[in-house]
C-alpha cells in the first residue's frame, strides 16, 4: 500500500479499511464522507435496477394486449430477466479485475439504459423480451459490484450498518415497484414501467464516475471463461424451461427428460470445468470455508422463501380476494417501507451481536409469520393480511444486512469479489427455485383439491339441486334469473364448479404457505453452523 504522503488529497486514510490503493486515494481526497458517497451511488443504482425487476409483474396484462404475446411468451418477460441477471452475476470478479470497478459500474448502468429505452420503445414480444434480457444482464452486474466496493470503504466491525443503509434502496425497489407500476399503468401507459427508472440510474453515473475507484495498478487481466459462461447458460435456461413448461404434462413428456438431463451435463460439466481453471469465475474453493458455506446455503434458502412469498401473497389477493394490481401493491406497502425502517437497525446490530443470533430470530419469526398466513381465507380482513405480511417483513430485516455481512466476513480482501458474486447467485437462483417450484406446487395442489371436491358436482345430482334451491331466491331478488332462459341447471353446474374452483385454490395457497414455513423452520439447521462469535471476534482465515 502507499504510504500516507504518496497519496494525492489532503484526508488521512482511516487505518481501520482494508482496502486496495485507489480506494485508499479516494479516501485521501474526499475524507471520512467519502464511504457514504460511494454508498449512496452504489444504492441508487441497485435502487433502479431493482425497481424494473418488480414493477414489470402488473404490466404483464397490458403488455400481452398490447403486443399480442400469449402466456407462454410473457413469463419469458419474468424468466429471462432473472435468468440474464443470474448469469452475470457471476461475471463480476472477472469484470472488476479486467476493467476495474468504475468500469464495471458505467458498463451495468449503460447496459440497463439500453434495455430499458429499448423495451419502453418495443413494437413486438420478440424486442420486448430481448430489452429485459438486457436489462437483467445489466442489473445482475450492478448488485455484486455495489457489495463489493461497500465492504472495502468499511471496516468490517461496520460493514453491518453499511449493509443496513444500503439495503433501504434494496428493499424499497420491490416494495414500491408493484405501486408505481399500478399509477402508471393506470394514468399513462405500460410503456413508462420501463422509463420509470432511467432517472435514477442516470443520476448515479456522474456520482460514479467520481466516486467508484478506477482499475487498480496490480490488477492482472483473467481470461474471460467462454466455456463457463456457456454452460452455466445453457443449464439456466435449460432448467427454468423445464420448470415452466413441464407442470402442463406433469413432467412426464419427453421434453422434460430431455431438458433435465441437459442441466445436470451442464452443470456437472459446469463444476469440473471450474475445479480445473487457474482463474475460475467461481471459486468453489470458497466453500471450503466453513462459515462461508453455512452463510451461502441459508442464503440460497432465504432467497427461495422470499421471492416464493413475494410472489404467492399478491397473487392471492389478486385472483381469490379480487383486488386490482395496484391495491394489492398498496397492501404491501407498509410491509416493505417497515423493512426499510428496520434494516438500519438489524445492520447495527449485527456488527455488535453474532450475526447468527440475529439471522435466527429473523428466521423465526418469518417462519412464524408464513404459517400465520396459512390460515388465510376469504373472510380474512385485508388488515390482517396486511399485519402477517408486516411481520415476516420485519424478521427478513434481521436477516439480510446480517447474512450479507456474515457471508463477507470470513473472506480474505482478494475473495471480496467472487465471495459477493456467489452470494448474490445463490440468492437469485433460490429465488428462482422458489418462485418455479412453489408456482408447480400451488397448480398441483389445486388439482387435487377440486378433484376431491369433485364427485359433489354433477349436473343432474341431487346435491346441486339442493344447493340452488337455497342460492334461487338470492338470485331471483337481485333480478339476474330475468335474464336466464330455462333450464338453470347448466348455469348452477357452472357456477358451483366454479365456486369449487375458488376453494380447491384459496386451499392450495394454505397448503404453499405451509411449505414456506417448513422451508424456515429446515433453514435453522444451516444457521446453527454459523459462526456465533461477535464481528470484533471473529478472525479471518
Amino acid at each position: 500500500m502507499p504510504s500516507e504522503g504518496a497519496l494525492p488529497g489532503p484526508h488521512p486514510v482511516p487505518g481501520d479499511i482494508d482496502a486496495r490503493q485507489r480506494i485508499r486515494e479516494l479516501f485521501s481526497l474526499y475524507g471520512g464522507a467519502y464511504r457514504w458517497w460511494v454508498t449512496f451511488a452504489s444504492m441508487l443504482g441497485s435502487f433502479a435496477t431493482l425497481l424494473t425487476g418488480t414493477i414489470i409483474n402488473v404490466a404483464i396484462p397490458d403488455v400481452m394486449g398490447a403486443l399480442g404475446m400469449t402466456p407462454d411468451d410473457a413469463q419469458w418477460l419474468a424468466t429471462g430477466f432473472l435468468a440474464a441477471t443470474t448469469v452475470t452475476m457471476l461475471l463480476a470478479a472477472w469484470c472488476v479485475e479486467r476493467f476495474g470497478i468504475r468500469t464495471a459500474y458505467l458498463a451495468s448502468m449503460v447496459i440497463f439504459l439500453l434495455g430499458s429505452v429499448l423495451g419502453g420503445m418495443a413494437q413486438s414480444g420478440d424486442t420486448l423480451i430481448l430489452a429485459r434480457l438486457i436489462q437483467g444482464a445489466g442489473s445482475g452486474l450492478m448488485t455484486p459490484v455495489s457489495m463489493l466496493i461497500i465492504f472495502q470503504v468499511f471496516p468490517p466491525h461496520r460493514r453491518g450498518t453499511a449493509m443496513g443503509v444500503y439495503s433501504i434502496g434494496v428493499v424499497l425497489a420491490p416494495a414500491l415497484g408493484p405501486v408505481l407500476g399500478g399509477l402508471l399503468i393506470d394514468h399513462l401507459s405500460w410503456r413508462y414501467v420501463f422509463f420509470v427508472a432511467v432517472p435514477f440510474a442516470l443520476l448515479s453515473i456522474p456520482l460514479a464516475m467520481v466516486f467508484m475507484p478506477e482499475r487498480e495498478p496490480d490488477a492482472t487481466s483473467p481470461r474471460f471463461d467462454w466455456l463457463g459462461v456457456t454452460l452455466l447458460t445453457v443449464a439456466l435456461l435449460a432448467l427454468l424451461v423445464a420448470l415452466s413448461e413441464g407442470p402442463a404434462d406433469d413432467f412426464q413428456d419427453q421434453l422434460s427428460a430431455l431438458l433435465f438431463a441437459v442441466t445436470a451435463l451442464s452443470v456437472g460439466g459446469f463444476i469440473a470445468w471450474e475445479l480445473h481453471r487457474p482463474d475460475p469465475m467461481i471459486d468453489l474453493r470458497l466453500f471450503a470455508n466453513g462459515r462461508f458455506l453455512a452463510a451461502s446455503v441459508v442464503t440460497f434458502i432465504i432467497g427461495a422463501g422470499l421471492y416464493g412469498s413475494t410472489y404467492l401473497l399478491p397473487l392471492f389477493m389478486q385472483t381469490i380476494v379480487g383486488l386490482k394490481a395496484t391495491d394489492s401493491g398498496f397492501l404491501m406497502l407498509p410491509a416493505g417501507l417497515m423493512m426499510a425502517i428496520f434494516f438500519p437497525l438489524a445492520g447495527r446490530l449485527s456488527d455488535q451481536m453474532s450475526a447468527r443470533t440475529l439471522i435466527f430470530f429473523g428466521t423465526v419469526v418469518f417462519g412464524v409469520s408464513a404459517a400465520l398466513t396459512a390460515q388465510i381465507d376469504l373472510q380474512t380482513p385485508l388488515l390482517t393480511i396486511g399485519l402477517w405480511a408486516l411481520i415476516g417483513r420485519i424478521g427478513l430485516s434481521f436477516i439480510f444486512p446480517c447474512l450479507n455481512a456474515a457471508a463477507m466476513r470470513p473472506l480474505a480482501m482478494h475473495q471480496l469479489a467472487q465471495g459477493s458474486g456467489i452470494v448474490n447467485f445463490l440468492r437469485q437462483l433460490g429465488g428462482a427455485f422458489g418462485i418455479n417450484g412453489l408456482a408447480i406446487y400451488l397448480d398441483q395442489r389445486t388439482s387435487h383439491h377440486v378433484a376431491a371436491m369433485a364427485p359433489a358436482v354433477q349436473q343432474d345430482g341431487v346435491g346441486l339441486y339442493l344447493w340452488f334451491k337455497e342460492l334461487f331466491p338470492t338470485l331471483t331478488q337481485g333480478g339476474l334469473t330475468d335474464w336466464l332462459e330455462l333450464p338453470y341447471e347448466p348455469m348452477a353446474f357452472s357456477m358451483l364448479s366454479r365456486a369449487i374452483w375458488l376453494q380447491g385454490h384459496m386451499v392450495a395457497y394454505r397448503d404453499a404457505f405451509w411449505v414456506i414455513a417448513a422451508v424456515f423452520v429446515l433453514c435453522l439447521i444451516p444457521v446453527a453452523c454459523m459462526d456465533p462469535r461477535p464481528p470484533m471476534h471473529q478472525v479471518r482465515r
